[in-house]
């Protein structure tokens, strides 16, 4: 715990120090005078809370995605004619002042200008988004999210309570010239509506690209960081499977309990369909379950799903039956089992010995041959009779360097994009900038960014950077997609079940650049590579 809360300070510091923070620094910077103190604090809150509970709000009442930052540019937008016009100011504070029992004061608002900017500030969260990701599928706060979140908020907040303090001195300076504050409420009513004008049309965004972001390494190795700590604990007995919302290929979808395979070795192995890791390691689990099963191994798939069309049993069924998994399958939605394990990892496997004790664990792909020797010692120390020879499955996990997966969706920001890309929510058409960067991907013909993917409209394209051998792509809808690769076409068409299609597929790692033609609606969510 003491080490998330670290990293989360230092990851809220390095964000508040980024490009990022562009937006919020002319509010921040002319806080004015007895303000710095609760305009940061109430920047610190409302980001901390909208990070932590907004998506969870939002996604029950089915409300759009961007409802909080409108929210925040109107506060803005209200709060900026208040002070630029005392008649404004005195008619948005009345209502408060009966409550105080007061007179109303227009310059009194430092908390609340701080509450709206946290809103807008939100996006800048990419630090703690692998654990917020998680907890918008798992519906539920724990103590390390709780945490880390805060941790991430005050540590964000330091070095802006820094600029702040810095700019109400110089407010203070000024304001010994023309012996009256008249002038500094209406320049900060002027920055509070010009932040939100900003805001609103995403006139920040090309400032934010054009800035050099020195800081996006070092909140990329703070976001691996926290999720990498987050469970490196020891198990000692196997906790049951819980909270699952149906079985598949147990006999007549009846629940399986390790208690009642008690005396038999067990390897539970957490996944999700649409993870190309996952798909790459199955080989392995399906080919243990069949030479051993009659040793008594007993392979339990657990998956917990990463992607919203991932929630749906019948997307999980089809996807079970295309990949031909025989071993039971628990459909794991509200991440309870994930949870009970500490899991943070696709794909994870944790082996269970005959008197149900967590003996060995094993994250992400590859040491299957230390797995499968771990795997037949439990089961020798089982009881079980001469065992069949060792399996013989190729290990399939890439060795050379690649580009790292891509996520697509806002949801998932900070993106990999050069060049502009449509908020939240929005729909926008755009054009590819003159080169894309190495490892990133740019946008041309009109796009619609929701939550976890960008959905294609007219003459949608994509251009993609990339270092691997193969390229896959989680899609959904109905429609094709044309591969342009180095002059050379190929058509994938997409349909049924929301899945993983490979786009492109060599004998060896190439960097080279790849365009997508998507027809309207289909639906592109995140690129992985081997």
């Amino acid at each position: 715990m003491l080490t998330l809360v670290l990293a989360g300070l230092l990851a809220g510091a390095v964000t508040s120090i980024s490009p990022c923070v562009l937006p919020v620094l002319p509010v921040v910077l002319t806080a004015g005078s007895r303000r710095p103190v609760r305009v940061v604090a109430g920047l610190v809150a409302s980001f901390s809370l909208a990070t932590l509970f907004g998506s969870l709000v939002l996604s029950a009442f089915h409300l759009p995605q961007d409802l909080l930052r409108d929210a925040g540019i109107a506060v803005l937008t209200l709060l900026g004619l208040g002070l630029v016009s005392r008649r404004v100011g005195e008619l948005l504070e009345r209502p408060f002042a009966h409550l105080r029992g007061r007179a109303a004061d227009p310059d009194s608002g430092g908390f609340t200008v701080g509450l709206a900017l946290g809103l807008v500030y939100v996006p800048c969260a990419g630090p703690v988004l692998a654990t917020i990701a998680v907890l918008g599928a798992t519906h539920r706060i724990g103590f390390g999210a709780l945490g880390l979140t805060a941790a991430f908020g005050v540590g964000a907040g330091i070095p802006l309570l820094a600029l702040a303090l810095a700019g109400d001195a110089l407010t203070r300076r000024v304001r010994s010239l023309r012996t009256r504050a008249r002038a500094i409420r209406v320049t900060t009513g002027v920055a509070l509506l010009a932040v939100a004008a900003a805001t609103a049309f995403d006139l920040t965004a090309g400032l934010q690209r054009a800035v050099p972001d020195y800081t996006a390494a070092l909140q990329k190795s703070f976001e691996a960081g926290t999720s990498a700590t987050a469970n490196l604990h020891e198990l000692a007995a196997a906790p049951e499977p819980t909270g699952i919302t149906a079985w598949l290929n147990t006999p007549g979808g009846r629940p399986l309990t390790l208690a009642s395979r008690h005396g038999k070795v067990v390897l539970v192995t957490f996944w999700t369909y649409s993870c190309v890791n996952c798909l790459r390691a199955m080989p392995h689990y399906e080919s243990w379950y069949r030479t051993y099963r009659d040793s008594g191994l007993v392979v339990l798939g657990v998956h917990t799903p990463e992607f919203a069309f991932e929630h749906e049993p019948a997307n999980v069924a089809a996807q079970v039956e295309a990949l031909g998994v025989d071993y039971p399958v628990a459909i794991d939605n509200d991440y309870a089992t994930w949870n009970a394990y500490g899991n943070q990892y696709w794909p994870a496997s944790y082996l269970v010995d005959a008197s149900g004790q967590v003996r060995g664990s094993h994250f992400g792909e590859g040491a299957y041959a230390d797995t499968e020797q771990q795997l037949r010692g439990l089961l020798t120390d089982a009881g079980a009779g001469p065992l069949p020879p060792p399996t013989d499955v190729p290990d399939r996990t890439p060795v050379q360097a690649a580009t790292p997966e891509t996520y697509l969706g806002p949801a998932n920001a900070p993106l990999d994009i050069t060049g502009d890309q449509p908020p939240p929510g929005r729909t926008r058409t755009l054009r590819f900038p003159a080169a894309v960067a190495s490892d990133t991907f740019a946008l041309d013909g009109t796009w619609t960014a929701s939550g976890e993917s960008l959905t294609a409209g007219p003459a949608a394209r994509l251009r993609l950077n990339f270092r691997a051998r193969a390229v896959h792509l989680v899609l959904a809808g109905t429609g094709t997609l044309i591969v342009d690769l180095d002059g050379t076409h190929t058509t994938v068409a997409a349909s049924g079940v929301p899945k993983l299609y490979t786009l492109v597929s060599g004998p060896a790692a190439r960097h080279s650049t790849l365009t997508l033609s998507l027809t309207p609606g289909l639906q592109a969510y995140d690129f992985t590579f081997d």
